[in-house]
């Protein structure tokens, strides 16, 4: 790491130079995709994908009541309307079912969201967006490597995004972000949509942004990128150990691969109604939680112009309400994990 960003430095070429062309072209090939566009975080991602799909004012983005409130700001950014759909229960993820009955004339795209690293069941939405003639955006951020029946997420959507925040599995060294795609046009878009518009300095066909993945950045995810499918590995090792570990804990609910899904656990999730005295407990046990995410989209302040109201979408509530995210990172000895287990049992009162 220390001699590609010494690299990085010294060429004196830290905007778009050679570093970003090197890793979108791995990135690309790793994920399967003839191009990657590298930006400046997963948000902007989104929102110039969106664009690409052509949303905007007067049309209409489906997008899961349960994600990360960057889905709703990336269509908010658009222009376009928020149009929430709930999500599977069992795997938290965007539910084909529910997405049927929200798809209009307007709808520019709908935004399956990887949720916690599991790929989101993808054969009915692509289904839908030929029946429709909308696309496909894949949220694809917390599920770098990631498959559904045998496609890697990030590949199968018409347009796809994804970041490199430093917690992601493939993290930066800060904030950044990509898209991924298999149509020249839409990467073309992309490509100067990021750099002011322009394809050719001075010179601005789109009226674009300025969000460039940065060299130094470049350089240090070429370098992780080469030890990403061995971390994702790590991860589901240290997955199934807590999946055999809490099986015999009734009062929790743990994660659920669905079929033709793989999962490379960039969060390790369960849900109990008792998940805030657990993690009280947790945490004078000295172990580390966190809530992902405590307060839906549809609650938060910046949306409260939309008119959403508390019960509106109670699935999103309810997995708000009772998910608990457990420590879980590539080279985290067994034991921490084991000691987690114990705690969690000892909570319970399950020997």
């Amino acid at each position: 790491m220390l001699a590609a960003l010494t690299t990085g430095y010294d060429s004196h070429w830290y905007i778009l130079g050679p570093a970003v062309e090197q890793f979108e072209a791995a990135y690309a090939k790793w994920n399967g995709v003839e191009y990657a566009i590298g930006v400046a975080s997963g948000l902007d991602a989104l929102s110039i994908a969106l664009k690409a799909a052509g949303a905007g004012p007067g049309r209409e983005v489906v997008v899961p009541s349960n994600a990360y409130i960057a889905c709703w700001l990336a269509v908010a950014a658009t222009g376009a309307t928020i149009v929430p759909a709930e999500p599977d229960p069992v795997t938290h993820n965007l539910d084909p079912h529910a997405v049927v009955s929200l798809c209009t004339p307007q709808t520019a795209a709908v935004m399956p969201v990887h949720l916690f690293g599991q790929a989101c069941v993808m054969a009915p939405l692509l289904e839908l967006a030929e029946k429709h003639g909308f696309y496909i955006v894949e949220d694809n951020a917390q599920a770098q490597g990631a498959r559904y029946d045998g496609r890697l997420t990030g590949s199968i959507g018409h347009l796809n995004a994804t970041s490199f925040y430093p917690t992601k599995n493939l993290g930066a060294l800060g904030d950044g972000g990509a898209l991924t795609t298999n149509d020249a046009y839409h990467a073309q878009f992309a490509r100067a949509y990021r750099n002011y518009g322009s394809e050719q300095k001075y010179f601005n066909r789109y009226a674009g942004v300025n969000s460039r993945l940065d060299e130094l950045q470049a350089a240090a995810l070429l370098v992780k990128l080469q030890h990403l499918d061995r971390w994702n590995q790590q991860r589901a090792m240290l997955a199934q150990r807590y999946l055999d570990g809490l099986d015999a804990v009734p009062q929790i609910a743990l994660p659920h691969v669905a079929p033709g899904c793989t999962h490379v656990w960039h969060l390790f999730v369960i849900r109990t109604v008792y998940r805030d005295a657990l993690r009280q407990f947790l945490t004078k046990k000295g172990i580390q939680t966190m809530v992902h995410y405590p307060l839906p989209p549809h609650l938060q302040e910046a949306f409260a112009h939309l008119g959403f109201k508390k019960g509106q979408f109670p699935i999103a509530e309810q997995l708000a309400q009772t998910s608990l995210s457990l420590p879980l990172y590539p080279g985290m000895p067994e034991g921490h994990v084991d000691r987690v287990v114990d705690a969690i049992r000892q909570f319970f009162g399950v020997s």
